[in-house]
């Protein structure tokens, strides 16, 4: 594909299955779906809710810069939760991280592939 640029930073773990962190095209950034993995370890950051999204979003807002962008230019995110009664706690984590002109925003509670308990992909400008 014409105009494709494939996005990765060290500043967050490596991903353990074949995907890319994320995708430039045509003026947006595509995040691959993200988990609550440490930076440096590669491990799945113990904690509830609002520590393991807050992680998410440091690990989303790593990959955003390293694509020139940033957490402001986010215009689309969806949040899939292991259990929706953690959806205040994700929500009071997300607010912080949008608190002015927050972007458009799905969420669903799944099975999750990972022993995690919250995973987070986004779409952004460039």
């Amino acid at each position: 594909m014409a105009g494709k640029e494939i996005i990765s930073t060290n500043k967050i773990a490596a991903p353990k299955v074949p995907i890319s962190q994320a995708v430039k095209a045509g003026g947006l950034i595509f995040c691959s779906g993200a988990v609550p993995r440490d930076p440096d370890s590669g491990q799945m950051v113990e904690g509830d809710i609002e520590v393991q999204t807050a992680r998410v979003l440091e690990n989303l807002k790593a990959i955003l810069e390293a694509a020139g962008s940033s957490l402001d230019k986010v215009v689309k995110v969806t949040v899939f939760m292991a259990d929706r009664k953690d959806f205040p706690g994700m929500n009071k984590v997300f607010q912080k991280y949008f608190p002015i002109d927050p972007p458009a925003r799905s969420c669903f509670g799944v099975e999750l592939f990972v022993d995690a308990k919250v995973e987070i992909e986004l779409i952004a400008a460039a």
